[in-house]
């Protein structure tokens, strides 16, 4: 076979992900939201089309800017700093629903952060990901007793 050596390197991308000899999610993080900014600005004329259906609106976020925003999610260890970050970039982006007209007054005001998930009616980015890190720990789990079942099974041994 091949005599080769392996370059060492600080860092370096595989499958979308940066992998470096220090942990830090927080990179990675930053990599991600700015993906999904890259993205949302590509279809921003679209979305602030104010004819377009609302449905249509969330189908592009959820189809488009949400995936990359989430992409590897699963290994991230979210802190407290990381929280805010996610949710500011959702918030940003979610603004595309437009202003709401005040009963009270009758004036147009811009929708309030906690106003932005109604219509979405979607749990939260950071609920996104959690539940997606869930998901992907029962599937490991799943997967290393099915292994050990198969090569039990294998040995001809139970």
């Amino acid at each position: 076979m091949f005599c080769s050596s392996i370059e060492r390197v600080e860092e370096f991308k595989y499958l979308g992900t940066t992998l470096t000899i220090q942990i830090s999610i927080q990179e990675e993080i930053k990599n991600s939201l700015k993906s999904g900014n890259a993205s949302y600005h590509s279809v921003h004329n679209v979305l602030s089309y104010s004819l377009l259906f609302r449905n249509l609106k969330i189908k592009i976020y959820r189809t488009k800017n949400l995936p990359l925003v989430v992409y590897g999610c699963e290994t991230w260890s979210l802190t407290l700093r990381e929280d805010p970050r996610l949710r500011v970039c959702e918030n940003r982006v979610l603004k595309i629903f437009g202003p709401k007209r005040d009963e009270v007054t009758g004036e147009w005001r811009r929708l309030h952060n906690e106003e932005l998930n109604d219509p979405y009616s979607s749990p939260n980015i950071v609920r996104v990901i959690k539940w997606r890190r869930m998901k992907w720990a029962v599937h490991v789990a799943r997967t290393g007793r099915g292994e050990e079942r198969r090569i039990q099974g294998f040995d001809g041994e139970t």
